[in-house]
């Protein structure tokens, strides 16, 4: 049975779980793959203090496969059933755990001492390949949002509020250890690395994927006619973008190279001001990405000069691919993503040469939260990436970016992939999946809890599961 050490404590009491299929309007290339559908679990967790109360919180986020899981032996529709079905293990888990407390805390004890068995036992199940660990921290993250929206439902307080010793019962040294003695997290809180004044814009990163057409003469004729643009410059013309990310082969310097180049003058040609380069995790040798880095410095400095920073060239598995990076980094800062799990793979990468961690809500929003105090305490500069964020999944994401202090705003690339899936949100929150003059309009966002406004979104969550204690 849970204790309760504080009069502000809180324990699941129930968790009932849907799964909304969506499908794309265009497809995404993920690095060997492309996908052209999605799922997100929604979850809705009940929790309760001492005395009984009880409040409802939700929680979203798509189940990223390609993303999380590439395989080359199972079909994406494979990895997704295995996952929605470890998704079922881990409402009963998340339910039947005894921690209790601030959703940090709970969230903390799940993830370090519940999900590694419950992960490797589900495995030994499977007679297929074995579900990563960010697969199921993915699947995890959504039960984690809900604790902690519902935490700010039950208190009447704005989430990121509670990220103080006012409801903590432990400060950071309680989960995160210091690279040195320069750093010291005793007395310290999530709030005290969190901005002191939180922007309602921010500027908005658009995602050009591998198959993304750039120009009319780009496009096939397959594509969707439904209102939207669909070339890189029609995005920019109708939403007046600033910052695009672009994602690359990491096996093709060539095209990879061409890329970049044609991405570049299409921004300079709109003015645009920022370029990011995604490897996605496909390089394997730093030389790569420093010949393409060097060659654009020679031909095309411009260019070179509006990449801000260089995403995951490299294998996500930090443990196994410590790779000494420092070579790229002095190129250009170089940011972790699918390796920075938790506070402490962003500790690795960056004593092989990372500068900087793209911070991710689908990780858990304690996770994030506990990664960015311990990037922050040491000097890495943070961006947020999206994971095609949808529906509510979208308002944590955004929130993260604002109260985080980001190198530049936040990639939102929803409204490119599945822009109707969130019309019923958008009537809520119209600056959050519409982006305009190049940014995202966060002012509609208020309430407890992350300040969904769930009540006023017209929305069928799904045919529901719902989880209750067994212990």
């Amino acid at each position: 049975m849970p204790t309760f050490s504080r009069s502000t404590d809180i324990a699941v009491d129930s968790v009932a779980i849907s799964f909304l299929p969506v499908t794309m309007r265009m497809p995404l290339k993920f690095g060997a793959e492309s996908i052209t559908e999605a799922t997100t679990i929604r979850v809705a967790a009940t929790v309760r203090d001492a005395d009984g109360k009880t409040a409802v919180g939700w929680g979203e986020t798509p189940l990223a496969v390609t993303w999380a899981w590439p395989s080359p032996t199972l079909s994406y529709q494979q990895r997704l059933d295995v996952v929605t079905s470890l998704c079922h293990k881990l409402a009963q888990a998340w339910v039947d755990s005894p921690a209790s407390g601030h959703p940090i805390e709970v969230g903390h004890e799940f993830v370090e001492h519940h999900l590694p068995s419950l992960l490797e036992e589900f495995n030994a199940s499977q007679t297929n390949d074995p579900v990563p660990h960010l697969a199921a921290l993915i699947a995890t993250s959504a039960f984690d949002l809900a604790t902690h929206d519902a935490y700010g439902q039950l208190h009447q307080k704005d989430i990121f509020d509670t990220y103080t010793r006012d409801y903590l019962s432990h400060d950071l040294s309680h989960f995160l250890t210091p690279a040195d003695d320069s750093v010291s997290f005793a007395g310290k809180y999530p709030s005290d690395y969190l901005v002191d004044e939180v922007p309602q814009q921010l500027p908005v990163w658009h995602l050009v994927g591998g198959l993304d057409p750039l120009e009319q003469s780009d496009t096939s004729g397959a594509e969707p006619n439904d209102g939207y643009p669909v070339t890189l410059r029609q995005w920019i013309q109708a939403d007046g973008l600033n910052c695009l990310k672009i994602k690359l082969r990491g096996n093709d310097a060539e095209w990879d190279y061409n890329r970049i180049v044609a991405v570049g003058d299409l921004a300079i040609e709109f003015s645009a001001e920022a370029l990011s380069a995604d490897f996605n995790c496909t390089v394997t040798d730093p030389a790569y990405v420093n010949q393409i880095l060097d060659r654009l410095r020679e031909n095309r400095s411009d260019i070179f000069d509006m990449l801000v920073y260089v995403e995951q060239p490299f294998p996500y598995d930090l443990e196994q691919n410590q790779i000494e990076v420092t070579s790229v980094s002095e190129r250009k800062p170089l940011f972790l993503d699918e390796s920075a799990h938790d506070w402490k793979f962003v500790a690795l990468g960056k004593q092989l040469g990372w500068t900087g961690v793209a911070l991710k809500t689908c990780k858990t929003q304690t996770g994030a939260l506990l990664s960015l105090c311990w990037a922050k305490a040491h000097g890495m500069p943070l961006m947020v990436q999206d994971l095609t964020n949808l529906m509510l999944a979208q308002i944590p994401h955004v929130r993260l970016a604002a109260h985080a202090g980001t190198i530049m705003g936040v990639e939102s690339n929803g409204m490119q992939f599945y822009p109707a899936a969130s019309a019923a949100e958008a009537e809520v929150h119209p600056g959050l999946f519409q982006r305009t003059n190049g940014m995202l309009d966060l002012s509609s966002i208020h309430g407890p809890g992350f300040g969904y406004r769930v009540d006023e979104i017209e929305r069928d969550p799904g045919s529901q599961v719902e989880y209750r204690s067994q212990t």
